[in-house]
């Protein structure tokens, strides 16, 4: 074999290998994160026809969740009775074990709250996240999870 192809060889063999690894460490990780608490179902809110907030009811239903899908021609009614505030509202509005979830967040997030049960209305990705789950746009786009309730908000997580 020439040195040339050698070298070559080489390459390809420690990007396979890399990738590799790599898919072995994010299945492990993905699969710590999705452990399910008793509460399983949730509610989700979101207008007629919007695919991202489908595409976020199916990552949390392949992560073992039930997700009840109901469309709604008026969100911000739906927003405001539960007490989301303005700047913490997303395309969809979701419910479960007596939390509100607004927005794209992230099953590690909604698995943390549920296990701490913190005293709050919910948590919230606010605005549409380009890197969040179901948006998926952008990959390592930094983006803010919060807690809130009825005396405002605080950072909850970072991705």
């Amino acid at each position: 074999m020439k040195p040339k192809n050698f070298f070559i060889f080489l390459g390809i063999l420690f990007t396979v290998a890399g990738i590799l690894i790599w898919n072995i460490i994010n299945n492990y990780y993905e699969h710590q994160q999705s452990i399910i608490p008793d509460t399983q179902e949730i509610v989700m809110y979101k207008n007629p026809g919007c695919e991202c907030c489908e595409k976020w009811a199916d990552y949390m239903r392949k992560r073992g969740y039930v997700v009840h899908v109901s469309e709604a021609q008026n969100m911000p009614v739906i927003k405001t009775k539960y007490g989301v505030p303005a700047d913490m509202q997303s395309c969809h509005t979701a419910f479960i074990g007596g939390y509100v979830i607004e927005g794209h967040v992230p099953i590690q997030d909604i698995n943390r709250l549920l296990k701490e049960r913190p005293a709050a209305l919910g948590i919230a990705a606010p605005g549409m996240p380009a890197s969040s789950p179901g948006m998926n746009t952008a990959l390592n786009e930094p983006y803010t999870v919060y807690l809130f309730n009825d005396h405002g908000s605080k950072i909850y997580a970072q991705h």
